[in-house]
Order: C-alpha cells, then structure tokens, then sequence
C-alpha cells in the first residue's frame, strides 16, 4: 500500500482529486477493474495479473497516469482488468502505438503488454525499433512457446521439432530467443522471469519500473491447454534449484545444491556452464548488469537453447542511454529556437524547395 499526495482518481466528489492536496492511499483494489477476469482455468497469466497488481501501488502512480497497450492474444486481455487508461491494438501493434502515447505524452507510466506471437512475429519489426530508440515504455511478452488464443499453433519461439496443429511433421523453424533478440537490438533494459515465482518476478518488475528508457521483460508463462510444463525444469519442485541460474549483480553466478555448478568464463570470453569444484575462482563470472558492451549479456542468454535445460534468470542488462522522447524534445526546442516558435511555415520551408510550372502557371511545390 502506497500514499502519494496531491493527484488521485475519486474526482472533486471522492476527495483525493487532483490538486486536493489529499492524500491518496493505493492498493490492489485500485487497480484491478471491475471486469470479470477470464483465461483458461490455470492459466499462467492469473498469476503474473495478481503479481502486477499487488506490485503497482508501491510505484506511487495513480491509476490515471497509467497507461496499457496490448495487442492480440491471450495476452491482450490484461489491458480490460488494469483499472488505467488502456488500448487493445492490433496485431502485433502495441509497441507502435506506445511509442506515440509516450512520446507524445511523457508524464504517464506507458507499459505494452505482449505475447511472443503477437510480439515475435507480425510485430517483430515494431518491437525491434522501439527497443533500439529506447523509447520510455515497459515491455512485458508473455512467453508460453504457443499460439494459444488460436488454438495451438506453433509460434516463433515454438521448440524445432513442435508438433502442433499447424506443424504436424514437426517445426521446422529455428526458435528465436527473446532476450538475445533484445539484446541484439541493444535494448537499455532486458530481463527475464518466470509466472510462477512471485517474489522474483515482484523484483524484475520493480527494476524495470525504476529504468529509464525502454524496459523488455520475456515472462516464462505457461500454457496448460495447449504447451502444458513447457518450464516445468525451471517451475517444478524437485527441478528448479537444478536449472534456475539466477543473476545478481556483483555476485559469481553459481547455482545448483549447495552452488555445485557455475558460469565460467573461457579463455576466448565466451561463458559455459561448469562445476565449480573444477574452476578456478578468478574463471567464475561475476554478473553486471550495468557492462556497456552487451555481449557478457548476450552471452548469458545463449548459455542454453531452451528451458528444458539449465537457463539464466533476472536482470541481463540495464544501462542508461539516451530516452528517444528526451532527444525528440531537445530536438523540437532547437527547431523552434532556429526556425522561430510556432513558424510552421518556416519548419515546412526550411529546405530547398522547386516550383513545378506549367506553361509559365505554377501548379505545384516539391521540398527536399
């Protein structure tokens, strides 16, 4: 529960309005709409909803100075159960259309809410982009290796080989992996966290919230009708101390009963996974998050080919670079002082312009 003062959502009538000067208290109730929350019986997305909620008053945002964006899948429904102002976009959309509500409006908290179909692949191209602007939004994909809205279909981060309703024989493609993908694109911010585990997924989230500038989070989130124990060797009871390499920063990364194993670093600079017994303390990696160069980031990603096998969890990476909406205001400001405030004429003329005639009578203007 969170209080902030001056700013609130009851209007003139409820106290707490803006510029009332009360204080506003927030919780979990402020949140949540009054829609009826509806995905399959299990499904992962329950739990990351009720995880998000119970998070987002510590933020001190009001609700109205929220705003989501979804696009298609199971994913997009999240935007109709936050109690923020929202859009359903279209397909693969979503970073698109936040792009244009943070720029345009860089005093509201703009979070996308996304699938790896919906983000991955009619929306690659969207998404690429705003992670390499480093546009001031948070991007949460839900990763469940499936296309579950439409029924079972293999998605782009579907395993080689997944037999579904689309891929028969097997998949024949090779699976992205999000968070090299980010990484790639030199994302700001890039981390990745499981549905089931509250309290880390409670952390990812609060850090996220905290960078400035673009924020990819890829959500492990299970699909129990059509792609059931996908991450059971990260989820399950007996498996997850066995596979979960968690990522802290200053700390060597080992894992496993009693830190039994461990990321080494080999002689060429790339990382392998090893016992700890067998390396020389010196050869364990120790994570920073806040490295300028992402390739120790992207190298960590590639430590396993799936979740099927020990796999890296938390904050890859989260440095500070130039917000794309700051640079955009510094531009308009130099514009304005160079061209004259308002002179839209003067903007729209500014470079070298022909006059098109026709026997002598102008009949229109081109600008370089």
């Amino acid at each position: 529960m969170t209080t902030v003062g001056n700013g609130g959502r009851h209007g003139p009538d409820g106290g707490g309005g803006p510029g009332s000067g009360a204080a506003l208290t927030l919780t979990k109730k402020d949140f949540a709409s009054d829609q009826e929350v509806r995905w399959c019986p299990g499904c992962g997305d329950y739990a990351i909803l009720s995880t998000f909620q119970a998070f987002v008053p510590e933020l001190g945002i009001p609700p109205e100075q929220m705003v989501f964006v979804t696009g298609i899948g199971c994913s997009g429904r999240f935007v109709y159960y936050m109690d923020t102002y929202g859009v359903h976009g279209i397909h693969g959309r979503a970073p698109a259309i936040a792009t244009g509500v943070a720029t345009a409006r860089p005093d509201l908290s703009v979070w996308v809410v996304t699938g790896d179909g919906d983000a991955l692949s009619i929306g690659g191209n969207h998404l690429i982009h705003a992670l390499r602007r480093n546009v001031n939004v948070k991007i949460l994909m839900f990763n469940n290796q499936i296309y579950g809205l439409t029924k079972g279909q293999y998605s782009p981060t579907s395993e080689e080989g997944k037999v579904t309703k689309s891929t028969p024989f097997g998949s024949l493609d090779h699976p992205f992996n999000p968070v090299a993908l980010a990484l790639g694109a030199e994302a700001s911010f890039v981390a990745r966290t499981v549905d089931v585990d509250r309290q880390h997924l409670t952390g990812v989230l609060r850090r996220a919230a905290a960078h400035e500038g673009v924020a990819f989070v890829e959500i492990y989130q299970n699909c129990n009708v059509f792609n059931d124990d996908a991450f059971l060797a990260l989820t399950g009871k007996e498996t997850k101390g066995l596979n979960q390499i968690r990522l802290e920063d200053g700390k060597p990364v080992t894992f496993g009963p009693d830190g039994a194993r461990c990321v080494a670093v080999e002689f060429d600079g790339t990382l392998r996974i090893a016992d700890t017994a067998d390396t020389p303390e010196e050869l364990v990696y120790v994570h920073d998050s806040g490295h300028p160069n992402p390739a120790p980031a992207f190298a960590l990603a590639n430590l396993s080919s799936g979740p099927t096998e020990p796999t890296a969890l938390g904050v890859f990476r989260d440095v500070r670079r130039p917000v794309y909406g700051e640079l955009m205001d510094r531009q308009i400001a130099l514009a304005t002082e160079k061209l004259g405030r308002g002179d839209l004429g003067k903007l729209l003329h500014s470079g070298d312009t022909w006059v098109v005639e026709d026997g002598g009578v102008p009949v229109g203007s081109f600008q370089s």
